[in-house]
């Protein structure tokens, strides 16, 4: 099945402690699709890059996990976006970004974005988040919405993230207002309760769910971190507990154990299991998106 990401890869600089920085790359619909890959999957990501070297290296590095990047627009007036990352001994992350006008913003409105949509068209799953409405020009979160309609039209399904970034919106109202018309457009939503609480003030995991599903999302997976995540049919706890040395990227790896089981038309409860696994083998090495091991979940 074909599955098609859109989003932001940006450069990652890391650093653990009082480690030296560590180059990288890393970005929440990124992170998802590469796991995707990984795991055998026909991926394609669509975003923006420039014509520098860095652009090239991204693009180079992507393609070694498995990407297809022939979906990926060129903007030779701008570069990727930057972020830095530190960790503490929790695990917990602190986040610095430089993206202001990164080429990703441009993703769907540069030319050839018609060539682009038509190919992506086709998806069999179509994946996206709240941090791609935010970093899109407004014609591009048209073109993105338009888009996620056209593949539900043509039987394929579209995933939405509700991964909530304040600094990325101009304001909250802006944010709510972009998260409800993707809700209204998905068939798997993937909010995370944090995330929802900031953005609405939803305390529960059952309203969000609940919110989500009257919006117009079909199928409805509530993140809760270390707890686990709820479904329609109740909670389900991860296998179990352990003591993160790195969260980056829980949440996306999340979302690939459990989407990539539920295209093999596994049901919900064991499509989370799957995702918790990935997740589990995630925050217990560094990075958002580690290096392969023997431990990797298949």
């Amino acid at each position: 099945m074909r599955i098609v990401v859109v989003g932001e890869g940006m450069i990652e600089l890391s650093r653990a402690g009082a480690q030296d920085w560590r180059l990288g790359h890393g970005g929440d619909t990124l992170n998802t699709a590469i796991h995707l890959a990984r795991m055998g999957r026909d991926v394609r990501y669509v975003t923006a890059l420039g014509d520098d070297p860095f652009s090239a290296t991204l693009r180079h590095d992507w393609a070694g996990e498995g990407i297809d990047t022939s979906l990926i627009q060129s903007d030779p007036t701008r570069m990727p976006g930057l972020y830095a990352i530190t960790t503490d001994a929790a695990g917990e992350r602190s986040f610095a970004y430089w993206r202001g006008q990164s080429a990703a913003r441009r993703t769907l409105s540069l030319p050839g974005s018609d060539q682009v949509l038509a190919e992506a068209e086709g998806a069999d799953l179509l994946l996206f988040s709240l941090i791609t409405m935010a970093i899109l020009e407004p014609e591009g979160q048209d073109r993105l919405i338009a888009l996620a309609e056209r593949v539900r039209a043509r039987g394929g399904r579209v995933a939405f993230d509700g991964n909530y970034r304040p600094r990325l919106f101009p304001d909250q109202p802006t944010a709510q207002a972009a998260c409800r018309r993707a809700v209204a457009v998905c068939d798997i939503g993937l909010p995370t309760l944090e995330d929802e609480t900031m953005l609405e003030g939803t305390t529960s995991a059952e309203a969000v769910q609940a919110r989500w599903q009257g919006l117009g999302a079909r199928e409805v997976v509530v993140k809760l971190g270390a707890e686990g995540c709820l479904l329609a049919s109740g909670l389900v706890p991860p296998p179990e507990r352990l003591s993160p040395r790195d969260t980056s990227g829980a949440g996306d790896a999340f979302n690939a154990g459990y989407l990539a089981a539920r295209l093999d038309g596994l049901d919900p409860a064991e499509a989370a299991l799957r995702g918790h696994r990935l997740a589990g083998w995630t925050v217990m090495r560094p990075g958002a998106i580690p290096p392969r091991d023997a431990d990797m979940p298949g």
